[in-house]
């Protein structure tokens, strides 16, 4: 009877192991791509170019996912934790962008003010780069100076001709992600690479070989 009983807790913990997220589990490979929605749900997505609803108005992502590598999703993660403490949150708009969606962006408006040339490749085409905003408990926009992609100078970090609240909300997003170890685009008021992210190489992985939750956490560099 004690064999049995021993036999069922084993069981049940090592069912109960696979249960729990990864970041509980163990210490993931940091360079292994992941789908934030293993590392922290509650993070909202707007992704883009999942959708019409971008600078070059066509769909270019097959799936509306935000993949990361996992040290810089598990940076996100920090922010977004540290944000719910005043009632607000992230909506993400890009994250890892494959090296032949760079290339297709590039034929469609070869300029680069505007798209990073994908000869030398992008920082989210490294999985280290994250474009997104603040919302409140209820999921809603906090006001920022453009849209996202509305490149101009109004953009720009450095412009101050904005309303006040307006600039308090630039701030607070700047300063969160600061917190947490990213760096912020001086052009872009919602661009942030990650730590570390001239460490990581250019990948063209497709969003459908990268999975949700990770199963693989030997990923190469």
């Amino acid at each position: 009877m004690q064999t049995l009983k021993f036999l069922f807790v084993l069981a049940l913990s090592f069912s109960l192991t696979f249960l729990l997220p990864h970041s509980v589990r163990a210490e993931l490979n940091p360079t292994v791509l992941v789908d934030i929605r293993s590392i922290n749900p509650r993070i909202a997505l707007d992704i883009r170019y999942a959708t019409t609803n971008n600078f070059v108005k066509q769909k270019l992502y097959p799936q509306a996912r935000c993949i990361l590598r996992a040290s810089v999703a598990q940076q996100l993660s920090q922010v977004q934790t540290d944000l719910e403490t005043r009632g607000l949150g992230l909506k993400v708009y890009d994250c890892y962008r494959p090296l032949s969606v760079q290339k297709r962006l590039w034929e469609i408006k070869p300029d680069p003010d505007y798209v990073a040339n994908p000869a030398n490749g992008s920082r989210h085409n490294r999985g280290a780069a994250v474009d997104l905003t603040l919302v409140d408990r209820s999921g809603k926009e906090l006001p920022m100076p453009t849209a996202f992609d509305e490149f101009g100078d109004r953009a720009n970090r450095s412009y101050t001709n904005l309303p006040a609240q307006v600039l308090k909300n630039r701030q607070l997003l700047e300063d969160a992600m600061v917190r947490a170890g990213f760096i912020p685009l001086s052009t872009e008021w919602w661009h942030f690479d990650g730590r570390g992210w001239q460490n990581f190489s250019i990948r063209d992985v497709p969003f459908g070989a990268i999975a949700s939750p990770p199963l693989n956490n030997s990923a190469p560099k």
